[in-house]
């Protein structure tokens, strides 16, 4: 990978798989949107940015700073993607559906946030999870200082801790509202310390996970993979438990993709997901 700075924008080239709409439109994050030109605009880390490419490069608003401090890690830029692709091409399967997402990557996103954007994300589907997302950022985050259309940071755990279900009515997000309480006092009081959970096992991440009311095994394995960067946990949803019984049968055991497994049901749920072009609920 090398990359170049220049005027509000940084340049990166020799990343393989980097694809902008794969990577946006996947299903692990709900906060970035494209134009008419397929520009990505969106927020992360109460940072905003705007990602687009020309040619074999991508281009992110912003300094060489703002580069090496919160973008280059979020969108896990310093992996091999290919050499993971090659360890998970396990069968013709596989092969097919690696083919066909290749350039998705996993994104570093906050922990709070995804655990909070996949509870909200339960029997729901990607336009009104990402109505429900911007309408809490919007109430209840900052403002930011971009050169577009308002952006808000997500709102942290703390500010939400306090809130009632009333507070969170303009949501319109249901018994999810009672969920988001929940798992906001948890995290604000540290008795689910996400950061210190970053830093053990997978196993332990998600029982303490599931200690929270409203987590369940995918909002949890949702939260491993995307919000602690746990690259072994497999989400199930509707669409990755139609596509594993299709192909594999009952009592598949996903640590055939060990320790990629993440990678793999991205993978195999993009391509799901595309080849049938329907939104069903999450």
């Amino acid at each position: 990978m090398e990359y170049f700075e220049h005027a509000r924008e940084v340049e990166i080239t020799g990343v393989s798989d980097f694809d902008l709409v794969k990577t946006f439109e996947c299903g692990q994050c709900f906060r970035w949107n494209a134009d008419e030109n397929g520009v990505y605009t969106g927020v992360a880390y109460g940072r905003a940015a705007r990602l687009r490419r020309v040619g074999s490069s991508v281009f992110i608003s912003g300094s060489l700073a703002d580069f090496d401090t919160v973008w280059r890690g979020y969108f896990d830029l310093d992996r091999d993607y290919g050499e993971i692709q090659r360890k998970l091409c396990v069968d013709d399967y596989m092969r097919e559906v690696i083919t066909f997402g290749s350039g998705i990557r996993i994104l570093r996103q906050d922990s709070w946030e995804a655990l909070c954007s996949f509870i909200i994300s339960q029997c729901n589907n990607i336009p009104r999870i990402k109505k429900i997302i911007a309408t809490l950022c919007r109430e209840f985050g900052e403002r930011l200082d971009f050169d577009v259309a308002p952006l808000y940071s997500f709102p942290t755990a703390e500010n939400l801790a306090s809130m009632s279900t009333e507070d969170l009515a303009p949501l319109r997000c249901g018994y999810r509202a009672e969920y988001i309480l929940y798992a906001a006092r948890a995290v604000a009081e540290k008795t689910l310390d996400l950061e210190a959970l970053s830093r053990g096992t997978t196993e332990h991440a998600r029982h303490s996970l599931k200690t929270v009311h409203g987590v369940g095994d995918k909002v949890a394995d949702c939260t491993l993979l995307f919000g602690l960067n746990m690259l072994d946990a497999f989400p199930l949803d509707v669409w990755m438990k139609r596509a594993v019984a299709e192909r594999y049968g009952p009592g598949f055991d996903p640590g055939v993709f060990s320790p990629y497994a993440g990678l793999a049901q991205q993978y195999i749920f993009y391509h799901a997901r595309s080849l049938k072009n329907e939104k069903p609920e999450l």
